[in-house]
């Protein structure tokens, strides 16, 4: 007997069924309290959707979706200003300003889905095949037609079943997920610094004293609180001069975050002279421990180098807690590399609404994903 599949698409986390978290056991962020996060403390640019899929009666998948829409949006990045921005930017507000993102904009690697492990692959995404093309007939009839409909981030390996489904996708990799390893024999920081060759211990030296001066301080719900218009004015900041952005947080994003996934989510600040001058925030995520956003002054992280300090930090943390990896994500690609990071190369599929363009996509999507030059660097002995 054939089992038949069928898929619900919700637009609240308070309406996911009872089970959704017995699919998300491996991954925080598709845990109803996360996406609850998500929902309710989002970028003023974007809306989610969650999908289940079901076996007969039984949940065997679920599904993060983010719709976002650039015409709420102040800026794309500021840094680099050239005639291919401009061109970037025109491209952005006029063919791809609604945008469909199967999975998680706001972090890096496959937040996408879960799946029951008893089930086929193929048909489950098959059937999300199905979900994602109701979900943007009902977007259309809200006159939100979507452009641009992307599933991101995955492996090689995680990319090879959703290609044979998706067939008139163009297959994209985007700057990698660095990723830092660490060590089963490495039980504190200074079995880190051991590890290191001279020029890099030299860096870690340099970088420590550098920092003098700055307390670092682990930070509760309520001073949070005290200081959200610091932290989102050191945030903004840092996300407004990035070379590339579709979204900024919500104002209350890191304090509601906080109040919901407590001791998973840490938030420390930097203080110097008893001012708030720049902040990091962890997830934990099973045994792998998740950067996510910062934000700093410009002026004294260079002067303090305050950055690869907090980068120490996070190694530091999360050696003594005895985590296995740490997924230090996109951006800063060189100088994560220079802390022992590893660069892991993802892929996404795309697709777009018009005919023509879609018959160019790989032409296009080089005006909308900035390239990165960079060297790869190996601080071990």
């Amino acid at each position: 007997m054939t089992t038949t599949y069928s898929f619900q698409i919700y637009n609240s986390a308070s309406l996911l069924p009872l089970e959704w978290n017995s699919l998300a056991v491996n991954n925080i962020f598709l845990t109803r309290e996360y996406l609850e996060v998500l929902e309710n403390s989002s970028p003023v640019n974007m809306v989610c959707h969650f999908i289940g899929i079901f076996s007969e009666e039984k949940l065997v998948g679920i599904v993060l979706t983010q719709f976002l829409f650039a015409e709420k949006l102040e800026s794309f990045g500021e840094r680099d200003q050239c005639l291919k921005t401009s061109v970037r930017n025109f491209a952005l507000k006029n063919f791809a300003s609604h945008v469909l993102f199967i999975g998680n904009n706001m972090l890096t690697g496959q937040n996408a889905f879960a799946f029951d492990e008893n089930i086929k692959d193929s048909k489950a995404i098959k059937t999300l095949h199905k979900a994602i093309n109701q979900l943007k007939k009902d977007l259309k009839a809200m006159g939100k037609k979507v452009h641009i409909t992307s599933i991101k981030d995955f492996t090689a390996k995680e990319i090879e079943p959703l290609q044979a489904e998706f067939k008139n996708n163009y297959t994209f990799s985007t700057q990698p997920n660095m990723i830092f390893e660490i060590n089963e024999n490495w039980k504190s920081e200074q079995d880190y610094i051991d590890a290191l060759s001279k020029k890099y211990r030299d860096q870690y030296k340099r970088a420590r004293k550098k920092s003098d001066g700055i307390e670092k301080q682990k930070m509760s719900l309520s001073d949070i609180k005290q200081y959200e218009d610091v932290i989102y004015d050191l945030y903004f900041h840092v996300a407004k001069n990035a070379p590339f952005n579709t979204f900024f947080l919500a104002r209350n994003h890191f304090s509601f975050f906080k109040e919901i996934m407590k001791d998973d989510f840490l938030f420390y600040g930097y203080f110097l002279d008893e001012k708030l001058i720049g902040f990091n925030t962890l997830i934990k995520n099973g045994n792998v421990m998740d950067t996510y956003f910062l934000g700093y002054d410009e002026t004294i992280q260079r002067e303090k180098m305050l950055y690869l300090n907090m980068l120490y930090d996070m190694i530091a943390y999360s050696i003594n807690q005895g985590f296995t990896e740490i997924v230090f994500a996109r951006t800063a690609l060189e100088i994560k590399s220079s802390v022992g990071a590893k660069p892991v190369k993802m892929y996404g599929l795309i697709t777009h609404s018009n005919a023509l363009i879609n018959h160019n996509i790989a032409r296009f999507f080089n005006y909308l994903e900035p390239k990165t030059d960079w060297q790869e660097r190996n601080p071990f002995k």
